[in-house]
């Protein structure tokens, strides 16, 4: 398979077979709005449901559900007004916009770092420096200007309640610290987390699933006394190597990345504080899990100008894709008390937490996926030539259908005891799917073609002894084994990574 061909194939599959495709295609497509058929909206649950068994549940992290639009006040405090602003060219011909720095970045090969320098004036120069020319009709650009990528509305009928459309999951946390605090019998450190939809006003987004301008995002705000900021579960992640492109040597223009452990990246003070290292090294297995190889991830440390406002330190986790490039999936910023601290002074509430005799603001560290592309990214790693034949190797435990079950012939009560036998599995709590149309064969690479990882075939012998057989999507090997016995096995396989070996007895030929 080509490398080039990859994001063409990846794209056509996952709209054949119903995982996701651009939205509102009758009317002509708008860019940056994605829908998700049936096996693309289970994939996402399962990895959201894979992220709170990673990182909510064995943390104690709580999780919170809030408003998507929020009072421009909120974002006045929080300096996203102020700052959350992308340098914009209008063609002056057919009108059409696109962002000036992606444009540089993919016609004149430059790297984010430099055109995060620019000056709008600079990068129009650029521009106009490398002939780039409208994408649309070749047309000439005229200046840069700066544009507000968050969508503004109006609360109610009153023009001057101004709300925006929530860029990030992160600020309600913030806001309602307080009373969460309350909640949690004011402890710390205290992890809360928010998964939901966020909207940014994209100016001109390209590349599918990767950049969207509304997405699903997974914002955890860490919250830690600056005073006691040990991690007490760093050992259990200390001597995780972590592949790291910092700031020294981005300026000296090196690319790759030194591979160190979390212990000494923390020691030689790469990593500012221990819980921000706990966390990335945490990213990096998820996306293992995921079925990124550690070769395929790094962590890339933001410049000062490149860093968001809040940030003290940042660190983009990157993921190869063969179309794009390195692209980014999780963003871990040390945010300080910075946001706590301006909402205190917007608000005029006291954001201070009392402990032992002093009153202090708490510090965060933030770790936040995207997880619509966690979902692309699944599936690029996911996807395998065997035997010619396009298969979805996903991880058993993001698999959108763990079992297909099927007829091996649509006749002789077959049917019949294939579908007591679904109906079995389905009230034994898994995500089972009944399928008897077309030769099994078929079926077969129609269930490989979505990841589904074992298969149940119903045949005449089982008639007889309620025997079945299960097949492996990945090696195509066939074991048997009583119906009764299914539940204890495929609980066995999914949840404990039974070998598919052991789940019955080997069928030859």
């Amino acid at each position: 398979m080509k490398d080039s061909d990859k994001f063409k194939i990846v794209n056509e599959l996952a709209k054949r077979r119903g995982f996701f495709w651009p939205s509102f295609e009758i009317y002509g497509g708008v860019s940056g709005f994605v829908t998700y058929g049936s096996l693309g909206t289970m994939l996402k649950r399962r990895i959201e449901d894979k992220f709170r068994e990673f990182y909510i549940r064995p943390l104690g992290i709580l999780e919170i559900e809030s408003s998507v639009i929020l009072p421009a006040k909120v974002f006045e405090a929080s300096g996203h007004v102020e700052h959350f602003k992308e340098p914009m060219v209008e063609c002056g011909k057919c009108k059409h916009k696109f962002r000036a720095d992606h444009l540089l970045q993919e016609f004149a090969g430059m790297s984010d770092t430099k055109t995060e320098k620019l000056s709008p004036q600079q990068l129009i120069d650029q521009i106009r420096k490398h002939e780039i020319k409208c994408l649309e009709c070749g047309g000439e650009f005229g200046e840069v200007k700066q544009f507000m990528t968050m969508f503004s509305t109006t609360i109610g009928p009153y023009s001057d309640a101004v709300g925006y459309g929530r860029p990030e999951a992160a600020q309600s946390i913030f806001v309602e610290f307080k009373r969460l605090y309350e909640n949690a019998r004011e402890r710390l450190p205290l992890g809360i987390v928010q998964i939901g939809h966020a909207l940014r006003n994209e100016i001109s987004p390209r590349q599918g699933v990767i950049r969207l301008r509304e997405f699903t995002i997974a914002d955890i705000e860490f919250f830690f006394d600056p005073e006691e900021p040990q991690c007490p579960l760093l050992q259990n992640v200390e001597n995780e190597k972590l592949r790291l492109l910092l700031t020294e040597a981005k300026l000296k223009g090196k690319k790759e990345p030194v591979e160190i452990t979390v212990k000494q990246a923390l020691g030689k003070g790469f990593i500012k504080t221990e819980w921000q290292g706990f966390f990335m090294a945490q990213a990096k297995r998820f996306l293992m899990e995921l079925g990124v190889p550690e070769d395929k991830q790094r962590f890339i440390e933001k410049l000062d100008w490149e860093r968001a406002h809040y940030s003290k330190q940042g660190f983009d986790q990157e993921i190869y894709i063969e179309r794009w490039g390195w692209v980014e999936v999780s963003g871990h910023n040390y945010r300080t008390d910075y946001d706590l601290n301006q909402h205190m002074k917007f608000s005029g509430v006291d954001m201070r937490v009392f402990k032992e005799g002093r009153r202090f603001i708490p510090h965060v560290v933030e770790p936040s996926f995207g997880l619509d592309r966690l979902v692309y990214v699944a599936v690029e790693y996911a996807l395998k030539t065997i035997k010619k034949r396009k298969v979805l190797s996903f991880p058993r435990d993001i698999a959108p259908v763990q079992v297909g079950v099927y007829p091996l012939v649509g006749k002789n009560g077959l049917p019949e005891k294939a579908k007591r036998v679904h109906q079995f599995l389905v009230k034994e709590g898994f995500l089972a799917e009944y399928d008897e149309s077309g030769s099994i064969g078929r079926r077969y690479a129609r269930a490989d073609e979505a990841g589904t990882p074992l298969g149940v075939t119903i045949d005449y012998q089982t008639l007889e002894d309620d025997t079945v057989t299960m097949r492996d999507r990945d090696t195509w090997k066939q074991v048997r084994n009583k119906v009764e016995r299914l539940p204890e096995l495929l609980h066995a396989y999914f949840r404990y990574k039974l070998n598919f070996e052991d789940l019955g007895e080997l069928v030859k030929g």
